[in-house]
């Protein structure tokens, strides 16, 4: 969202809980990122960033695109995720003028900690289903990414629903956003789908998600060169 669409006072509420959202980050990220996951965290954020350049218009002000947080928490982990979203949507507010700087705080919360809890959330309680197999992981991969959009935009709607212009009829604005977002969902969910299926049929280990779990026959490597 750009600056002006929802009032000052509600953009320093939602200020207030992203820096408290990203402080908490990074305390959890001091867990997670080693010598292995701190490149990965890298490669994601760059990812995140080019995807997230792709825009549609929704509203006066609004515009809807990928938003890579399902993909960046199942990859790195939902600590790590969050700063990567976070960095990337600064980094776009500062450098690129896209989302304004007063609604910052707003954005962030919305992609970088709703969304992206969302979509960590639904992978997390299909964990089982993603370690059956290629197929499993493709599912929860697509579903976790589709959430993780719709419920993002849901988070829009709430903040809209606070400080935003009463002009507007909040059902009307609520259709449109979960609408638009239920169709960018689809094509974050394929991105997501192909993304994190690529990698963990290379790198399983380099998955947060399938950590800690049995690696699925179908992700295995073929044991090429192995002694018969």
């Amino acid at each position: 969202m750009s600056d002006g669409l929802i009032d000052a006072p509600t953009s320093v509420i939602f200020g207030g809980v992203a820096v408290i959202g990203v402080a908490v980050a990074l305390v959890g990220a001091r867990r997670d990122l080693d010598d292995r996951t701190a490149p990965m965290a890298g490669l994601v954020a760059a990812f995140v960033f080019a995807v997230q350049m792709i825009n549609f218009p929704v509203l006066p002000g609004v515009s809807g695109h990928l938003l890579g947080g399902a993909l960046a928490a199942i990859l790195v982990g939902p600590w790590v995720g969050a700063l990567c979203v976070s960095i990337v949507l600064a980094v776009q507010a500062l450098v690129f003028a896209d989302g304004g700087l007063t609604a910052l705080g707003a954005n962030v919360t919305n992609m970088a900690f709703i969304g992206l809890a969302a979509g960590f959330l639904i992978a997390l309680a299909l964990r089982r289903l993603a370690t059956r197999g290629r197929a499993g992981l493709v599912a929860v991969a697509f579903v976790a990414a589709f959430g993780n959009v719709v419920i993002a935009s849901l988070g829009f709607v709430l903040e809209f629903a606070i400080g935003g212009d009463a002009a507007f009829s909040l059902g009307g604005v609520a259709a449109t956003m979960v609408g638009l977002h239920a169709l960018i969902g689809i094509g974050e969910g394929v991105i997501t789908a192909l993304t994190v299926t690529a990698v963990a049929g290379a790198r399983p280990d380099l998955v947060y998600l399938l950590r800690g779990t049995a690696r699925p026959l179908e992700l295995r490597p073929s044991p090429l060169g192995s002694a018969s």
